[in-house]
């Protein structure tokens, strides 16, 4: 369950670092149903992760997902909250709208 959620926090963070190199709005999509996070940019995908299938977990989330601006700022989201569970264990990932990460 650990590297599902080292996972999870290495695409918010590449989604971020990308949406400022690349000066465009980069957005995070969370698919708690099949639970794959897809990174894409105008509509194309540039990362896709298929945490549930890899790690084994199950995944929810308080929200679909968050879009970066191009300063790295949160776009238009409140705080996101990402729940990893395998059996009777869980672990929560936090987002914040100015971006910090913990869990």
């Amino acid at each position: 369950m650990r590297g599902a959620v080292i996972e999870i926090e290495s695409l918010f963070s590449t989604a971020r670092h990308m949406a400022i190199a690349r000066g465009a709005q980069i957005t995070v999509e969370i698919d708690t149903a099949a639970a794959p996070i897809y990174v894409s940019a105008e509509g194309a995908r540039l990362r896709d992760a298929k945490v549930g299938a890899d790690h084994d977990v199950r995944l929810s989330a308080t929200r679909s997902g968050m879009s970066y601006s191009a300063t790295g700022m949160g776009y238009g989201s409140a705080n996101l909250s990402v729940v990893v569970r395998r059996n009777s264990f869980a672990d929560t990932v936090f987002v914040s709208r100015l971006s910090r990460l913990r869990h």
